[in-house]
Order: C-alpha cells, then structure tokens, then sequence
C-alpha cells in the first residue's frame, strides 16, 4: 500500500497528521505537498473527516485513536478513584494479598495500575530487593489500607482544593498520557490532530524570560509597579536632622493615572508584617537585607546640558556610605563598576555640543532592584495583590516627583534597559556557542535515544577515567554542557533583580561552612551507623509505650485539635443551638455511606451542604420546625449578603456563616485525629524503618567505597573560583566585550569540569550495579514508550465490530460519538490556540516599551518528546487540560469574615468561567460506555505480561 493510501484525514489548514504503518514510527504528511481526493461523510456522520475506514475495518485511524483515548480515560479514571477504597488493593493482583486467593493478570480490576507498578515500581533499584510478604504485604498494604479507612477529608467538605485530589488529578492526567503514547492500537493507522501553528504558537509564549526584570509593562495580577528612583529624605529627630533613602515607587493600573509613592526601608518591613498578620499562615518570601552602597556608572551626555543639570543631586551626592568591594551584581555585563569617583569627570577644554563622559553615582542601585523583585514577587500571588496591606502600600500617600528626581528615575530606567541589553547578548553570544554544537550533540541525541542509550552512555563514565578519554560526541556533550551550567550561574547571580540577595547569601552560607572538618568527619565516621543509632532513639518503643517520633508528632497533631477546639467553642457559643452543632458534628464523623448520601441530595436539591446536614433525618437528632424554617431563613439572607452586598442582611446571614465555618472545624479536627491515629500505629513505623534501610543504606555503602569526602575540598575550590569570576564580572567597563564574559563563565566550568567528573567515575565504578539498574530502569519505561507492552496491541476495530455484531451498540449512533469526540478535540486545541495566541498578544504589546524578550536557552531543543516515544500531540493535550484546570486553588488560611471569603470564592469561580467563555464542551457519550466491558478484557490481556 502506498503512502498516499496510508494517510488519512489531512487537515485543511495547513495541518500535519501522523499515520503508523506496520508498527513503523510514524510517517508526517504535510496538506501543502499533496492532494487528496474529498470522500464523502462516512455513515451520515455531521463531522466529515474526509476519509473512509481502510478496507476490512469499522474504523479510520483518527477515530481508532480517539476511540482508544476516551475508553482508557473512563479506566485510568475509574483506577485512580478507586484507589481511595480500602479493599482495593485486595483486587490489584500480586504482590499484595487479598481474601478472594490470589488474583491472576487478567483478572485484576486495576489492570493499568498493576501494570504501572509490576514494571515501573516494584522493579525500581531499591525496591526490588523488598520481601513480598514483611514488606509489600504485611507494612504497605497494612499500612495504605489503614490510611483509607479513616476517610480523610475531600474537597467537597472544605470547599477548597485538596492537595490530594490535586495530586489524584495529575496522577490521572500523566497515566493517561502514558498508555495513550504507549498502547498502539493494532491496525497501525492510528492517526492524531495536529496543528502545525499551534507548535510555533506555544513555544513563542513562553519567550518573556526577560520581561520580568523590565522597568515598564510588566503588569502582575493588575499591579503594574518599578521601584524607580531613589531620593533623600530630612526627618527631624529631637535637634538634629536625619537623612534617610526613599523609594519611589511608580504605580500604575489598568484605567488610571500612573502616581508615585515614596517608601522607606522600614515601610517594606512593616508590609511584610501585615501581610504575615492579615495573611496568617501564608509563606512570605524574606525581606532583602539593607544595602546601603551606592554604583557608580558611565553615561554620555550633550555639550549643551549644563554640569548643574547633568547629574541628578538625588543620585550623586556623597552620602558618607562606603562602596561595597565586597560586590554587587546588578552591574551586569560591563553595566556598572565600583569605587569610581563621585563627581562627575569633565573634559577641558571641549566644544559646545560635543558629548562628555561621566561617571554618576545611583545610591542604593542594588536595593533599589532588589526591592522591585521582592515587590513582584509578593504580587505574584493573587491573595496579596488583592490585600489590604498590599493595596495602601501602593497607593497611601502618592507624591509628586521634581525634575531632579525624574532625571534620577530616567537614569535608572536606562540602567535597567542597559542591563536587560547585556543579558540579551550574553545569552545571544552563549546561544550561537551551542549552535556550533548542533551538528554533535545530533549525534548524541541519536546514540541517547535509541536502544539502550542511557545504558551506553553511563557505561562509557565507568570505562573512562577522563573527560579528554571519551569519544568525539560525549566530550561535545560536555561542552554543551558547561555553556548551559555557565548561562545558569550567569542567570542566577547576575541577570535577575535578586540576583544580588542570592549571591550575598551562598557567599555568607560558604564563608561558614567548615569543609576541613566536614571533610574529616564524612572520612572517618560511619553514617549508617549513626542514622541507624539515630534511627533507634526515634523508634524504640521500650515496654510497648509510644517512640519518640510518635510522642513528637503526636505532640504536633495534638497542638492542631487543641487549636481547632479553642476555635469550635468560640463559634458553638455563637451559634448558641446545641442541636445545630450537635448534627454537624454528627456528620462529620458519620460513615461514608451516609456523608455520600447527604451530599447527593444536597447537589439533587441545589442546597449547600450545611442545609442538606441540618434537615436530613439520617442524623440525629431531628431539627423541630422552627429550628428547620430558622436554617432556610438564614441561607437565604447568606446568599442576599454575598451576591448583594446588602448590610441589612449581614446581620441575619451572620448565623449561616457560624454554621459553614464550625462544619469547616469539625471536619479538619476530625481530620488531624486520624492522622495521629494513624501515626500512633505500630506498622507505620516498621514502615518508616523498612523505606529507610531500603534507599539510605544502599547510598551510604556507594558513597564508603567510593571516597566522596575528596569531592569536599574540589566543592569548596570551585565555589571560591566562582565567586572571584562573579566579582570580576560585575566590576567590568561598560566597553568590555561580551564574548569575553562569556568566555569566563565557561573557563570557570572548564577548569573544574575534570574534579566533577572524577566525582561521577568513582561513584559509578564504586556502585555495586546500581547505576546499571538505574539505567535499566529507565530504560524499561522508554521502551514501553517507544514500542509499547509485550502483551499485544489493542486492536480497537475489533472491539467495535464486535459490539456491533452483539448488538451492545448502534452503530451510526456511535460513529456519531467518535466524531463529536473528534471535533470537540478539534474546537479545544483551536480555543486554546486562540487563547495563546492572545497571551502572545499581550507579552508582546508588553515588551513593546523597550524591554527585551528572550528566546529559549541554548540547547533547549536537543531533544523531543517523540525521541522518548511520548507523542507530541499528547503531550499538547496534557499542556491545554493543565491550563484549563489550573486556576483551582487551595485556600488554607482562616479568613476572619466568612462572607468577604465566599464572596471571594465565588468571584474565583466566576473568573475561572469569564476565562474559560467559549470553551468547547465535551459531548456526552452513551454508546461508547457500552464498550468498556470488552475493552477492559482486551486491555487485561495486553497488559498482562
């Protein structure tokens, strides 16, 4: 059969298809190089896919693989919910044991989980060495039977997002991508969506790495905010004046007038204190330490300004504050250099309007930048950039700049333009290195991916002793390798407004650090005997009483419940109605069966669920008629005062409001006393010791035998080298050359490449086979990827032929099904298409004011998803389901006005929909649900091996 008879349904628009024959890798066509015959809609279908099934199958290509991708879905989803069940690993199959005998492959109720596990889990180094029964059966599955069995709470009862349905939801999501890609159907026609616009699409969003250290247009949750000037202040204290640094802070939000606000150090330390007080429980990031130094830089100006003028008395005044020698980084590239003069260099004689050379001074430059990345980074999380704190902070007390201080805000502005330019061409410059590679590292990409790559590749590490030893294309590896690690320490230490945080923090952090006598101490002591001793301090349960470790979680948990209950008596007072509190408690320890019961008939009445709790008879004690008519009255003036905003009925809706956040206490106290249940279990510490012999011991021998405390002294040498090169490259003129930057940084991993791999050669000689078994590892995973299970493929025409012939399905009717699958996954990736391309839109209309975009870094495209047998289009999917679920978040703190909370939620949620308008919705399928009996046994017997 000819190509032109193998491809199926091109698309019109400049598509790409991909199409298998006999089991081959796919074959791409594009609808630009050939002509296709129209064919006429197949069985009166509403979507013409301009093809017809290959003769002899019920089925085209596309339809097989969308056919196969909704039935492996319905089961992943099926497998992953079921996992919350307390039997079910009783009916996973071996190695753990159920009361039914032993159940065989093909009988499994979680084929694509036990698969998973037999091939990719159980076999991981480590793990392969665990007894089936002391450690599979009798701790692990006692264990994650024992956790399911105290029903933790769901994001239903908490109205939140749970991390572990967070986690459900992205384990779903990577398991289906996997069979998807690595289950090929058996016809080898299978055949996908592609756009090939959609790929330049994607990958130019994501083109802004520069953006965020832009003086202008880098707006963040409606904050659009550049600390961008720096002025001195006179503050009288007793007799004396005091002068003090003030930022100016330029402001500006969508629909109004930019403004300015000035701000001591002292008024960024207050913020962080009310964020902490008014966002308790939230994680800040720390406040940058005062810098008092000043930069000095180099700017050309015209021969008709005059001196007085030229330089901007906020910027250039001597402040008495001596220059850091210690280095900053924000020079960047030739961007500043310290200890220059504080005046201003002026030719003589010179003509009029010829430019001079000055050297200005920018007091407090490096904290200036610094607090606009810690600015921005606050604003980042939409819960501070919607607080109080945040909001008077920018906004309290605007100022008006003189001429002065908006020449200071110019310079700095250009400052911050000149320095996003040096990134720009260091990267540029590191970029083009790595070209030079292409036609090598092509080559190692090909020696990677085919059979068993990763496994020659570590074999090579063990067999030679030297870089300068390795063959042609792993030495060009190499040297790929340290232009990606130089542009990194670059990245992180130079280029970002941070950067000068980070860089004073590793060097304090390594001025402490005692490597001489870590060194001796990693020599000579034995660590796993100590965290063996260590180990046995903690677990020991002497004359059957509780360990340690028990005692100090269960001191934690316990602190947890005492909190909650402070928090419960408060609100039961409140609510002054034992009855109400009594049944919401009731509830809340209350078997699944009823609890799913009640949450039904809250969604079948459209109530919530504290409704649905209060008048339900299945708990006591029953409400009386008064008390039922005092709950409805109170939802409805809850709902009034969310929706309207009304204070007059505030004061009604205040009771609902108890009653939501006492269910909210009872069910997470509840929740903290089934984990210290489950804590206070012996088995979960036999577990804890069994998973710690299993990984730590194995590491301690490798690490003995293979003299790492050398690589002590080589770490430190290293970092000195680093810190020196950083030092040097920050105090270069702004006329240094950019191609001698670069050249630094990869001189600086050149002369230490050698100590590094030295390193990896010993562990790997010294490693009793446990990089093999690594790399073996991998390797199985790549190879299901790649050519799919042992067992067989899923031969999906088969399958509905044979539904068809049992009258199990309609045949038109399902047809139709596959089609509208096929044309709402069509409508999404050109709705998401859509939707990037207007993120597009706006980075770039962002960047419009002079800031600079980059491209991605070198390298980055070495290697595809395709090479590791994860088809492309696949993986778009995964990208456009992330994006369309990613707005669910949790909300963990105790909001003191639970009404300000709904409100808040329900705002959420009507965003997430404004977002989301348009979004094709997905069809519902009836006839296809009729297959999954037969897919489920076909599916068990090719993942059976």
């Amino acid at each position: 059969m000819t190509g032109l008879d193998q491809t199926q349904d091109v698309e019109a628009s400049d598509g790409i298809v991909e199409t298998q024959g006999n089991g081959s890798a796919p074959q791409r066509y594009h609808s630009r190089d050939m002509s296709l015959p129209t064919r006429p809609k197949p069985y009166g279908s509403a979507l013409s896919n301009g093809s017809l099934p290959q003769p002899g199958h019920a089925l085209t290509g596309k339809q097989e693989h969308y056919l196969k991708r909704e039935l492996l879905s319905q089961q992943v989803d099926f497998e992953i919910t079921e996992l919350a069940s307390p039997t079910a690993l009783q009916r996973f199959g071996a190695p753990f044991r159920s009361d039914y005998g032993e159940v065989a492959p093909v009988d499994s109720d979680l084929p694509i989980l036990r698969f998973i596990f037999v091939h990719h889990v159980r076999n991981f180094p480590f793990l392969d060495q665990a007894r089936e029964k002391e450690f599979w059966q009798d701790k692990l599955q006692v264990f994650l039977e024992l956790f399911a069995q105290k029903h933790i709470s769901s994001s239903e009862d908490r109205l939140e997002e749970s991390k572990r349905r967070k986690l459900a939801i992205k384990a779903k999501k990577l398991v289906e991508l996997m069979m998807v890609s690595g289950i090929p159907t058996a016809s080898g026609y299978e055949e996908r969506i592609r756009f090939s616009e959609l790929e330049v699409v994607d990958r130019g969003a994501q083109d802004n790495g520069l953006l965020v250290n832009a003086p202008e247009g880098h707006s963040i949750n409606g904050w659009d905010v550049n600390v961008a000037g720096v002025r001195t202040t006179s503050v009288k204290r007793n007799i004396r004046y005091h002068q003090h640094a003030e930022f100016i802070i330029r402001v500006r939000q969508a629909g109004k007038p930019d403004h300015y606000v000035g701000r001591r150090y002292g008024e960024f330390a207050n913020l962080h204190k009310r964020l902490r007080t008014e966002l308790p429980g939230k994680v800040l990031a720390p406040l940058p330490r005062k810098n008092k130094s000043a930069t000095s830089h180099t700017f050309f100006s015209g021969g008709d300004d005059d001196d007085a003028s030229s330089v901007s008395s906020g910027s250039t005044q001597n402040t008495g504050f001596a220059h850091d020698d210690g280095g900053s980084l924000r020079g960047l590239v030739g961007g500043h250099r310290r200890g220059a003069s504080l005046q201003p260099d002026r030719a003589s004689p010179r003509a009029s309007g010829e430019y001079r050379k000055e050297h200005v001074t920018l007091y407090r430059e490096d904290q200036r930048v610094s607090l606009r990345a810690f600015l921005r980074t606050f604003l980042q999380n939409s819960q501070i950039a919607e607080s109080k704190a945040m909001h008077d902070f920018l906004t309290r007390n605007p100022i008006k700049v003189n001429e002065e201080e908006m020449e200071d805000i110019e310079r700095r502005k250009l400052m911050d333009e000149k320095r996003i330019e040096e990134q720009r061409r260091f990267y540029e410059i590191a970029r083009q290195r790595a070209k030079e590679l292409d036609v090598y590292m092509e080559r190692f990409r090909r020696d990677i991916v085919e059979k068993n790559g990763l496994t020659k590749l570590f074999q090579e590490i063990k067999d030679k002793e030297r870089i300068a030893d390795l063959s042609t294309e792993y030495q060009k590896f190499a040297e790929w390798l340290r232009i990606e690690v130089a542009a990194t320490i670059y990245h992180l230490f130079l280029a970002e407004d941070n950067s000068h945080e980070l860089f004073a923090q590793a060097k304090r952090i390594h001025s402490m650090l005692p490597y001489g006598t870590l060194k001796q101490v990693i020599r000579f002591a034995n660590p796993a005997a100590v965290m063996n001793g260590v180990l046995d301090l903690f677990l020991a349960q002497p004359f059957g009483t509780r360990s340690l470790a028990q005692r100090v979680f269960g001191m934690a948990l316990n602190d947890g419940i005492k909190a909650f209950q402070k928090s419960i008596d408060a609100l039961v007072a409140k609510i002054d109605d034992d009855v109400f509190c009594e049944k919401l408690k009731s509830f809340t320890y209350a078997d699944e069966p009823t609890k799913n019961k009640i949450r039904a008939e809250a969604v079948v009445d459209g109530v919530d669920l504290v409704v649905a709790i209060l008048k339900s008879e299945d708990i006591e004690p029953e409400l009386a008629p008064e008390q039922v008519g005092k709950v409805f009255n109170a939802y409805v003036a809850w709902n009034n005062a969310v929706e309207n905003v009304d204070d007059a009925m505030k004061t009604g809706a205040q009771l609902y409001a108890y009653l939501k956040q006492l269910l909210k206490m009872y069910t997470r106290q509840r929740d903290k006393a089934m984990m210290l249940s489950v804590i206070e279990e012996p088995v979960t510490l036999y577990l804890f010791r069994d998973l710690f012999k299993i990984f730590y011991e194995p590491l301690v021998r490798v690490y003995k035998s293979a003299n790492v405390y050398n690589s002590v002294t080589d770490f430190a040498a290293f970092m000195d080298d680093m810190f020196r090169v950083l030092d040097l490259a920050q105090r270069q003129d702004v006329s240094a050359d950019p191609n001698q930057t670069v050249q630094s940084f990869i001189d600086l991993c050149a002369r230490h490449q050698d100590n590094f791999y030295k390193f990896v050669h010993e562990v790997h000689i010294h490693d009793n086979g446990l990089f093999t078994q690594l790399m073996g590892w991998l390797e199985g995973i790549l190879e299901f990827l790649r050519h799919g299970p042992r067992g067989g493929k899923l031969d999906m025409n088969a399958l509905f032929q044979g539904a068809v012939d049992m009258r199990q399905i309609d045949k038109e009717a399902a047809i139709m099904e596959i089609d509208s699958l096929i044309k709402w996954q069509e409508e999404r990736k050109r709705w998401h298409q859509g939707k990037t391309r207007q993120k597009m839109a706006a980075a770039n209309s962002s960047a419009s004011g002079g800031a600079a975009v980059s491209t991605p870094p070198p390298g980055s495209s070495t290697f595809r998803s395709s090479d590791f047998g994860i088809n492309e289009a696949d993986l778009a999917d995964l990208d456009d389901e992330d994006e369309s679920g990613s707005d669910s978040r949790e909300d963990s703190e105790e909001d003191a006005n639970p009404i300000a909370a709904e409100q808040k939620r329900r705002a959420k949620k009507q965003d997430h929909l404004r977002r989301n308008a348009g979004e094709p919705v997905k069809p519902e399928v009836k006839q296809l649900k009729n297959l999954r009996e037969g897919f489920l046994s076909m599916l068990r017997l090719v993942l059976a091996d």
